[in-house]
């Protein structure tokens, strides 16, 4: 069985009679919205992602905590925040991913909170730049009960690495990616996952037949072709790729770019999931960086009042009606990522 196979039967293993029901309920009331043209919503997230820190110790060019642009405060998640939020949804919560922005390593109690959603059986996942991947730490990362961690490795070499992960060093990414791999044997645990996420960009897109080699020589489980969100894309950009199916855009007539995906209105993720900030607020998506659509707040109020209330059904509704409206979604290429052995 490949490895593959067995993260997937791992998944699976976390999905609870109740849990499978609420999926049910989500997956049915998204339908039943897109087919009715009005926003209708039954049950509670399919899965949440966790914001630990905004803090990075890298310079990414098209990343706002790299490029340190973020008008919202850094700081770090408090433990009992996520511990209160995670008990409430614990039995119909399947999938929580620790990243939003910044590098989940840099929080000092980070693998106690993976350990702590691990311990509910829930399916846990992380992204990572894999600086702090001490032989410590990996072995911590093994014992936290951690599902799936993403090493971001978006160059073969130093030269092109770094043309993106400004600041990176590959040497510690590849150290620490065999710390992982080395006490995963040690303790005979199947688990985490081990991803290389390798977002392709111009400088570095003539290396994608290298990173595979890469992985497998490391004993990596997993390649993972990402394309690159450009956000002044429309009078090109040097990180927009030449090979056509890594690109997010495509270039006119005209020599403007334009997005590729169609701006449907709808949007599962409105429906399955949420993002919540280091601070709690809670943000619709990935795409919403600087927390511009804040739908609750859950320092102040339970999650589940604000999934059902007003606000998100509010939000909700504008999609269906003309996801168009939403600044945001503008620049959103769900959907657009290439996943590859």
């Amino acid at each position: 069985m490949n490895q593959s196979a067995i993260d997937g039967l791992n998944f699976l293993s976390k999905l609870s009679p109740q849990r499978a029901w609420n999926a049910l309920k989500v997956l049915g009331s998204y339908y039943e919205s897109k087919w009715r043209g009005r926003a209708v919503h039954r049950g509670l997230p399919i899965s949440i992602s966790f914001e630990p820190t905004t803090s990075c110790n890298l310079r990414c060019p098209e990343c706002p905590s790299g490029l340190r642009s973020f008008t919202r405060p850094t700081g770090m998640l408090e433990g009992d925040l996520f511990k209160r939020t995670v008990d409430e949804l614990a039995d119909s919560l399947l999938y929580l991913i620790f990243y939003f922005q910044g590098e989940p390593y840099l929080h000092p109690q980070f693998l106690e909170l993976v350990q702590y959603a691990a311990q509910k059986k829930i399916y846990t996942a992380t992204s990572t730049n894999a600086h702090y991947l001490t032989d410590s730490n990996a072995r911590k990362t093994v014992e936290s009960g951690l599902d799936r961690l993403i090493i971001s490795i978006d160059g073969t070499t130093q030269d092109v690495y770094e043309q993106y992960r400004v600041g990176g060093k590959l040497e510690k990414v590849l150290e620490g990616t065999k710390n992982v791999i080395r006490w995963k044997k040690a303790l005979k645990s199947k688990t985490p996952h081990v991803v290389f996420q390798f977002l392709v960009v111009r400088p570095n897109e003539h290396q994608i037949d290298q990173v595979r080699q890469l992985a497998k020589e490391l004993g990596v489980d997993e390649v993972g072709l990402k394309t690159a969100q450009i956000y002044d894309y429309e009078n090109g950009s040097p990180l927009i790729p030449t090979i056509e199916k890594y690109a997010r855009y495509a270039k006119q007539s005209d020599g403007k770019y334009l997005i590729k995906n169609a701006m449907d209105d709808s949007c599962w993720k409105m429906w399955h999931s949420c993002v919540i900030t280091w601070d709690g607020l809670v943000v619709p998506c990935c795409f919403d960086k600087d927390a511009h659509y804040r739908l609750g707040d859950v320092k102040t109020q339970s999650f589940k009042s604000l999934w059902r209330g007003q606000k998100y059904q509010q939000f909700r509704a504008s999609l269906v009606r003309s996801r168009s409206e939403i600044e945001m979604c503008k620049n959103c290429t769900e959907g657009t990522k290439v996943w590859a052995d």
